[in-house]
């Protein structure tokens, strides 16, 4: 993700890269028979508005930071918008609008701070990051390797240009901020079923259902750990490796569920008890470490 020194071609450089800031898209759907998750923006829709904000098309490449947020310089101007998690936002040391699309200055520095609630803000840039595709997509994929590494200190970033002159310079005909949903206090998922629920009793079904779950803080890209009760098996042994789908709510033999996010492996030998819709998901990827869970049964797969 490193280049030659900075010049007229739009970029930024990374001054802080944050506890975790990838490039995202809306990934790579449609390879994982190659073994390969579809990864991409765990929030899409805060990853969508950013884009629409700027008049960028949805899948133009976006930062997703981890908590922490992240720091950057631009070295060309840019139009810029930061959406997500609520954070506070910086330019050159002064407060700036989450939000609100801002207009950069050359050498100009952005800082996005730590998320004051949620986990994962996403900074947009006019045309999006220009880092190289892999598979269609410039997502980072955890799990795989695929896409850029995850940023880091120093790191130089190319930007798409956008306009006729200098990026930055044609703002979009579209609104200057719209609403994003924070994430709940407690996080509800719905649930359907299957299709390895028979592998569980009937009580370990009803405590999936009717008992309190919390995030843990081991969680990540791949998956949501919860802590809480256990769920009994009815069944010993393991499954041979089967396909696994994003949403899957996979239960180690420890007995407490996993729900699988973007960067999920596409097979697995634990059962899955269910699947939570993709659309309940990004609320899972900014519910923070402690945050309730509770499961509702929303129907049958099979």
């Amino acid at each position: 993700m490193t280049g030659s020194e900075p010049g007229t071609a739009p970029e930024v450089e990374v001054v802080r890269a944050g506890a975790l800031t990838t490039v995202q898209d809306l990934g790579r759907p449609g390879h994982a028979h190659l073994g390969v998750p579809r990864s991409g923006a765990l929030d899409e829709p805060a990853h969508r508005l950013a884009n629409r904000l700027l008049g960028n098309p949805a899948d133009a490449a976006t930062l997703e930071t981890t908590l922490s947020g992240c720091a950057l310089r631009a070295h060309t101007p840019a139009r810029v918008v930061v959406t997500g998690a609520p954070c506070p936002v910086t330019v050159d040391g002064r407060p700036a609008p989450w939000g609100t699309p801002l207009r950069l200055p050359a050498g100009a520095l952005l800082d996005v701070g730590p998320a004051a609630r949620g986990v994962r803000s996403y900074v947009a840039f006019a045309g999006g990051v220009a880092a190289e595709p892999v598979l269609g997509s410039r997502a980072t994929d955890l799990l795989s390797g695929l896409g850029p590494d995850p940023l880091a200190d120093g790191d130089r970033l190319p930007l798409t240009p956008v306009g006729p002159g200098a990026p930055g310079e044609s703002p979009p005909a579209v609104p200057d901020a719209a609403p994003w949903q924070a994430p709940p206090g407690e996080l509800v998922l719905p649930l359907i079923p299957g299709p390895r629920d028979d592998w569980f009793t009937t009580a370990a079904l009803d405590t999936l259902t009717g008992s309190v779950y919390r995030v843990t803080a081991d969680g990540n890209r791949i998956g949501l750990r919860l802590d809480g009760p256990r769920l009994e098996r009815a069944r010993d042994g393991e499954l041979p490796s089967e396909g696994m789908v994003l949403g899957a709510v996979q239960v180690p033999p420890e007995g407490r569920p996993v729900v699988f996010l973007a960067d999920h492996p596409v097979t697995g030998g634990y059962p899955v008890v269910g699947v939570v819709p993709e659309e309940a998901l990004a609320a899972a990827a900014q519910a923070t470490p402690g945050t309730p869970v509770r499961f509702t049964a929303a129907g049958r797969a099979r």
